[in-house]
């Protein structure tokens, strides 16, 4: 996001605000010489407490047992590596994976140290902290003793009325953002969603409601955040809107491909404003709708035969195995069959790019993993909150999450796609333009 970031603060919001607001964010960002030491002496600290709660929940579980006189709490490997912002910086730290095999699953047990909160995974700053515990329904009032309790003494000072102008400040920096001139950007891949978020942007009027995401890979190979948005995921008009907004801005070159979901509007509208722009399915949702269909029994099965599809070295194996996965499972499970072959041809567009290309484009995964920690959310927040503010504390996040992006593979070859070469099965076809 270079370039964008460069256009938006040509005229920083920060100089618009009182001392007390840029005192508190530059207290975020200050290290010392001896962070390093400090950072490893409290990392082992945390892993070494972390460890230990673990052999003593299982210690205090060692009476569970099986009929056959096996431990039903056991350990099981490591969860991923996450960072937790303490004082003295980010520390990566890994937890011990629990697991309970009682049949019942209303009686099994559940392990969280009290020294890693669940909720707590990699806020390095408090730009990505103060957004996440909006969203996640916390008043402006009760932000206080939750950021004292992650951060001590470093958040002595604040107070709600910091928090107020930090919201104004990034709704300002949104609403600047969502109006840039997009004039000589160009995008090559782009990959679109709609995110039912079910948090403070989802009251009773706005069921339906979801946020419009749209992300670019430039060509440089560096992905961007385009758009967010809120609108209607299956609403062709939302889509519509917001891709004609871009193309008002300057965005007037038509993507090469497109990657998303089959059930979205926002085909049709891609059809309206970019024409030229090649439709590549989501495997991920694909594989998901197509298995909802199926008996339970049947879908670790029939999962593993909708990834040889994908996984195929040509769209000729690609296709053999497609049409052998719809022979194997029509005869019981038509409709399933039906929900794949309706998409085949979109399903199978990423061979005709190149192969070091192809893990970025069978999927939306770069906007799935990017909001996450706000999707999952099951349950209402308390008071919806302004739609302004929650668009600002979402982009703030997506803002944050594009810092961690990482380039293309092989993304010195995107120049071949921007002047039309023909690939074949990912392969350069030398002197052969598209």
């Amino acid at each position: 996001m270079n370039q964008t970031k460069t256009q938006r603060h040509a005229a920083p919001v920060d100089e618009q605000l009182d001392p007390e607001v840029i005192s508190f964010r530059a207290q975020f960002d200050q290290k010392s010489p001896l962070d390093e030491i400090i950072r490893e002496g409290a990392r082992r600290m945390l892993q070494s407490a972390i460890d230990a709660e673990v052999e003593a929940f299982i210690q205090e579980n060692e009476g569970r047992r099986d009929h056959k006189g096996r431990r039903q709490v056991v350990k099981n490997g490591r969860l991923p590596e996450r960072e937790v912002l303490t004082g003295a910086g980010a520390i990566p730290v890994s937890q011990g994976r629990l697991r309970d095999n009682h049949p019942d699953p209303e009686k099994r047990v559940t392990f969280t140290p009290s020294v890693l909160p669940a909720y707590l995974r990699k806020t390095k700053a408090i730009e990505e902290l103060i957004p996440w515990l909006y969203l996640k329904g916390v008043s402006t009032g009760d932000f206080v003793k939750a950021l004292q309790s992650l951060f001590g003494e470093r958040a002595a000072g604040f107070s709600a009325s910091v928090v107020v102008r930090l919201k104004e400040q990034w709704s300002q920096e949104y609403d600047q953002w969502s109006k840039r001139d997009l004039t000589g950007k160009q995008y090559v891949h782009v990959w679109a969603d709609g995110i039912y978020a079910k948090v403070r942007l989802e009251d009773d009027a706005n069921k339906k409601q979801c946020l419009l995401v749209l992300m670019g890979a430039t060509a440089d190979g560096q992905k961007e955040l385009i758009a967010v948005l809120d609108g209607y995921r299956e609403s062709e008009q939302s889509w519509t809107e917001l891709l004609l907004d871009l193309k008002h801005r300057g965005l007037t070159i038509d993507p090469k491909v497109a990657v998303g979901d089959g059930a979205l509007g926002f085909w049709a509208a891609l059809r309206k404003v970019y024409p030229a722009t090649g439709e590549q399915r989501c495997w991920v949702h694909k594989t998901a709708n197509v298995l909802n269909k199926m008996p339970k029994s049947v879908q670790p099965k029939a999962k593993g035969d909708l990834h040889e599809i994908w996984q195929a070295e040509t769209k000729a194996d690609a296709e053999k195995v497609f049409d052998a996965f719809c022979e194997k499972y029509q005869a019981k499970y038509s409709q399933a069959c039906a929900c794949l072959k309706k998409d085949q041809s979109v399903l199978l567009t990423f061979y005709d790019f190149p192969a070091e290309h192809w893990s970025h484009l069978r999927t939306t995964n770069p906007i799935e993993s990017t909001f996450a920690t706000i999707r999952l959310r099951h349950r209402k927040t308390k008071g919806n909150g302004s739609r302004r503010a929650s668009l600002a504390m979402m982009f703030k996040l997506a803002e944050s999450a594009s810092k961690k992006w990482r380039r293309l593979n092989s993304h010195e070859k995107i120049i071949h796609v921007i002047e039309g070469r023909s690939f074949k099965d990912g392969i350069l076809q030398e002197g052969i333009a598209a």
